[in-house]
């Protein structure tokens, strides 16, 4: 995750987010769904990404005004989660301040220095040590009084060189050292050291765990790292099935439509609400992505049909859409995210990479769209080269980019160490060792069917 979130983050907050890689419909459907949780259920919800933005979503983001989602990598727990902020006293305070606090927060008072920074930590055991080690060896200690005592300046009695970590650290990393050493408190700081909380050891060993909504995606290689710690509400998608288990029933939605936009808006249409112009706008750029503007095979009339209710309410007077249609907005769109050759071969074969394991293999088809399918020329081998890092990086068979003309409807296919079976598929050969595929745009009903079929085991 990135640090921000540790600022905005509660336990109550669920999480919307899409794949890893995201494209412009998995960002528009975490937006989007996001704001229809809230608006319509109420619900603290929080919309977030897997991995970088594209150029495309990146210019949408930019037409709309609107903010990128949180960047939220791993679901695992950190320390912010457990996290108190807890009142605190300075070294030079008498033990009768830090015995206030501590008797209001359960025995513990932090102790903190005057720039901010953690000096040591008084409870009751701590106090009892320094009692301890002061009347044993100094007999005039024992006529003092409670009182006299307690007038004592806390930097004598307070716990020294306590652990500290910072709010994004996960729990599951440190938590066997933890477990090994003899404190029941943590600070908690953050990168110039100043005190943000306290986390207590009980609180550590059973972590809450963050809600999360997966939309369009519901298969576990493809979502964010440690899925399995969270707690799962939901999946939203239009792809096939391949997802994990949970351990509780969840709401499971996956429909045959062109786009998890389109999911999102009918339910936002069901509900009698109109999205505001910025969202209606990225929803339709996510639908209009997915379905090249609705000439893709995995277009529905269902996509068509809430495209027209989107722009009704996207293209309204006083919007950053305002002179647009679905075409024109399309055709923006598609254009911002070709510009194939003005991109590092590596972000291009991950950008919309996705992996899969079928018939004993583990491969990636990535997916990148151009308005010349020619323009490639001598960046094949480039591409080829960047193909090969992505299957060594994350130990695949093999790995695949679709290079997909988004205005003559064909795509040319890149492979690296491809299986035998493969070679059955019916696409043409082309003299640089691609392949055209013609009138083939859909990596997801279209390539993706072919190759499972043929390394069927």
């Amino acid at each position: 995750m990135e640090k921000g979130i540790y600022q905005r983050k509660s336990s109550d907050n669920i999480y919307v987010t899409g794949h890893i890689n995201p494209d412009t419909d998995s960002i528009a459907s975490a937006i989007g769904y996001a704001w229809l949780l809230a608006e319509r259920d109420g619900e603290p919800t929080v919309p977030t990404r897997a991995g970088a933005i594209n150029m495309q979503t990146s210019f949408v983001l930019k037409t709309l005004e609107i903010e990128p989602p949180l960047l939220m990598t791993d679901a695992s727990p950190r320390f912010e989660s457990v996290m108190r902020r807890l009142d605190v006293v300075t070294p030079e305070k008498s033990l009768n301040e830090a015995w206030t606090i501590l008797s209001r927060t359960g025995g513990i008072a932090p102790v903190v220095n005057a720039d901010g920074t953690p000096y040591g930590m008084v409870t009751g055991g701590s106090i009892f040590d320094f009692l301890r080690k002061i009347i044993g060896p100094h007999p005039r200690f024992k006529d003092m009084t409670i009182s006299e005592l307690l007038d004592i300046q806390c930097r004598e009695a307070a716990t020294r060189n306590i652990p500290k970590f910072q709010p994004q650290t996960r729990i599951k990393d440190v938590i066997n050292r933890l477990l090994r050493q003899e404190f029941n408190e943590y600070w908690v700081v953050d990168e110039n050291n100043r005190y943000l909380g306290i986390s207590r050891q009980r609180d550590i060993v059973n972590p809450p765990r963050i809600k999360v909504i997966l939309v369009d995606h519901n298969e576990p290689q493809q979502s964010i790292a440690s899925l399995e710690e969270s707690e799962l509400l939901e999946i939203l998608d239009h792809h096939r099935l391949g997802n994990q288990s949970t351990n509780n029933p969840i709401k499971f939605t996956v429909d045959i439509v062109g786009s998890t936009s389109t999911l999102v808006s009918e339910q936002i249409a069901e509900a009698g609400l109109s999205a505001p112009p910025n969202i209606a706008g990225l929803l339709l750029a996510g639908l209009l992505s997915d379905t090249l503007i609705l000439t893709s095979p995995t277009t529905t009339m269902r996509d068509k049909a809430i495209a027209n209710v989107l722009a009704r309410w996207a293209f309204v007077p006083g919007s950053p859409l305002e002179n647009e249609n679905v075409q024109s907005w399309g055709e923006r769109i598609l254009h911002a995210g070709a510009g194939l050759l003005s991109q590092d071969p590596d972000a291009v074969v991950r950008s919309d990479m996705k992996m899969y394991e079928h018939g004993g293999y583990k491969f990636a088809i990535a997916q990148v769209e151009t308005t010349d399918l020619y323009q490639i020329g001598d960046y094949v081998d480039s591409l080829r080269h960047a193909l090969e890092g992505l299957k060594k990086e994350n130990g695949l068979d093999f790995t695949g980019l679709m290079v997909t003309d988004v205005v003559e409807g064909s795509s040319r296919l890149i492979f690296v160490d491809p299986p035998p079976a493969l070679e059955e598929l019916p696409y043409e050969p082309l003299p640089d060792g691609t392949e055209l595929a013609a009138g083939v745009v859909s990596r997801k009903k279209q390539l993706l069917p072919i190759i499972l079929s043929l390394i069927e085991v």
